[in-house]
């Protein structure tokens, strides 16, 4: 499992990818899960399992979250 920060403009870490095999999952700064890449199906969720796009859109998926704190 390889794990990637995203960071912002300024270089602070605002968020985590997690590489899981078969997909990808989105978490902030404090790991709450925004969300996954499904990579057999191309397509990604929220944290409530609703479609958010085709392809991966998980960096998308934290600077959402970061624009819009929980």
């Amino acid at each position: 499992m390889a794990r990637t920060p995203i960071k912002d403009f300024y270089g602070r870490v605002i968020g985590f990818l997690d590489d899981q095999g078969s997909q990808i999952v989105a978490t902030d700064f404090y790991g709450r899960r925004l969300g996954h890449y499904d990579k057999s199906r191309n397509k990604t969720f929220d944290f409530y399992g609703r479609l958010v796009c085709e392809g991966d859109g998980t960096s998308g998926l934290i600077m959402s979250a970061q624009q819009y704190p929980h």
